[in-house]
C-alpha cells in the first residue's frame, strides 16, 4: 500500500481566459478603480466657472449688507457709545466695585442723566426755538430796514420769500415732505435711539465677554498680543468718545454763560445746545454752531452780533489749540493731515455719523499699521 496521496487532477485551463462572470466573483468589492487625474485647475473652463461663483457670491453679499446698512450704523453707533462709557465702568472697577455693580451704576446714572435732560431741559428748549421762530419774522424787518439790504431786497427779493417761508411755517413740510413725514422721521429717530440706547447697555453689560470672544478667534501663539491690541483699540475709542464729549461740554457751558451775559438769555439754553450738539462733529460742527448763534445775535442787534463773532472766533481758538489738544492727547495719537482727510472720507461714506466714527477709526488703524506692519518691516 503506497503511502503517497492520489494525485489531484488539474482541470485544463481554459485558452480564451476567464469567463466575465469569473472576473466579477473574484473581484474586491472594496476596490472602487485607480484615481483619475486631477481638475486642471488651469483650465480657462475650471478658472471662469469658480470665478463665476465668487463673482455671484461677493455679489450677494454686498446686496445683503446694503440692506443691513442702517442696522449695521446703529450697531457701530451703539458700540462707539459703550466703548465710551467703559472708561467710567472701569474707574469703578479700579476703586472695588465689581463689574456687574459698576455697569449697573453707569447705567443708571445714564438713564438718569437722559431723563433729567428730556424732563427739564427740553421743554426749554423747544419753547425758545418756538421763540426763535416768531421772532424771525420781526428781525427779517428789521434787516431790510437797513439801506443796502433794501436795495439788495428790491433786486433780487430774498428776504420778502425768506420772510414769507418762516412766517407760513413751511419749512419742516417742505424738508420731511408734509405732516406725515415729519410724524414718520420724528416716529423713526425715536426708534433708532431706541435701538441705540438697548445696544449700547447690552454691550457696556458684556464688553469683556464680547471682546475675548473675538479675540478667541485668533491663533493661540498670537492670541495674547491680539488682545493687548485689541483692548488698547478699545480704549482709544472710549477714551476719544469721551473726550469728545468734554469738549461738547465745554463749548455748551461756555456758550451758556456768555449768551446771559449779552442779554441773550432769553434763547441762552437751546443755542448752547445747538453749539454743544454740534461741536461734537470733527471740523465743521463748532464752526456751524457759532455761525447760527452769531446770526441770530445780529438779528436781534448789530453790537451784540459783533461782540458774539469775535467771542466765538477766540474761543474755537482756544478750544482748537488748548482745549482739544490736552483732552484728546492720552486717547488719540494721529496727525493733523489724517484727521482731516478721515472726517471728509467718513463724511463722504456716513454722512454726519461717518465724519464722527472716522477720526478713532483711523487712530486705532494708525496704531495697528505702528504696532504690527512697521514693527515687522523693522525686523526684517
Amino acid at each position: 500500500m503506497s503511502d503517497q496521496a492520489p494525485a489531484t487532477a488539474v482541470p485544463p485551463a481554459d485558452p480564451e481566459g476567464p469567463s466575465d462572470e469569473a472576473a466579477i466573483t473574484t473581484e474586491d468589492p472594496d476596490d472602487l478603480g485607480e484615481p483619475g487625474p486631477p481638475l486642471n485647475h488651469r483650465a480657462p473652463f475650471f478658472v471662469g466657472l469658480v470665478g463665476g461663483i465668487g463673482f455671484a457670491l461677493a455679489w450677494w453679499l454686498f446686496g445683503l449688507f446694503e440692506q443691513i446698512g442702517s442696522t449695521l450704523v446703529l450697531i457701530i453707533v451703539a458700540f462707539f457709545i459703550a466703548a465710551g462709557l467703559n472708561p467710567v465702568v472701569l474707574f469703578l472697577e479700579r476703586r472695588g466695585l465689581a463689574r456687574s455693580v459698576a455697569v449697573m451704576a453707569v447705567i443708571v446714572a445714564f438713564l438718569g442723566a437722559l431723563a433729567l435732560f428730556v424732563v427739564a431741559i427740553v421743554p426749554v428748549i423747544t419753547d425758545q426755538i418756538s421763540k426763535i421762530s416768531e421772532n424771525a419774522p420781526h428781525w427779517l424787518d428789521d434787516l431790510q430796514r437797513n439801506r443796502r439790504v433794501q436795495d439788495f431786497n428790491d433786486e433780487y427779493e430774498i428776504l420778502d420769500k425768506l420772510r414769507d417761508y418762516v412766517a407760513n411755517g413751511d419749512f419742516a413740510s417742505a424738508v420731511f415732505g408734509g405732516a406725515l413725514g415729519v410724524g414718520l422721521a420724528v416716529l423713526g429717530a425715536l426708534f433708532n435711539a431706541f435701538i441705540i440706547l438697548v445696544l449700547t447697555l447690552y454691550f457696556l453689560a458684556s464688553m469683556k465677554t464680547t471682546t475675548h470672544a473675538f479675540y478667541s478667534l485668533a491663533p493661540a501663539s498670537r492670541r495674547e498680543r491680539v488682545t493687548k491690541l485689541g483692548d488698547r483699540v478699545i480704549a482709544g475709542i472710549g477714551g476719544y468718545v469721551s473726550g469728545a464729549f468734554v469738549v461738547a461740554l465745554c463749548a455748551g457751558i461756555s456758550s451758556l454763560i456768555f449768551l446771559f451775559v449779552i442779554g441773550l438769555g432769553e434763547y441762552a439754553v437751546a443755542l448752547a445746545f445747538v453749539v454743544a450738539l454740534l461741536d461734537v462733529i470733527p471740523m465743521i460742527g463748532a464752526t456751524i454752531g457759532a455761525t447760527i448763534v452769531t446770526a441770530i445775535a445780529f438779528a436781534t442787534d448789530v453790537k451784540t452780533g459783533l461782540i458774539c463773532a469775535i467771542f466765538y472766533i477766540v474761543y474755537q481758538q482756544l478750544e482748537n489749540y488748548v482745549i482739544y489738544p490736552r483732552v484728546m492727547s492720552k486717547s488719540v495719537d494721529i496727525p493733523g493731515a489724517v484727521t482731516v482727510i478721515a472726517a471728509l472720507v467718513g463724511a463722504a461714506l456716513l454722512g454726519v455719523v461717518g465724519a464722527l466714527l472716522a477720526i478713532p477709526t483711523a487712530a486705532a488703524i494708525l496704531m495697528l499699521v505702528r504696532e504690527v506692519y512697521v514693527r515687522r518691516q523693522d525686523a526684517r
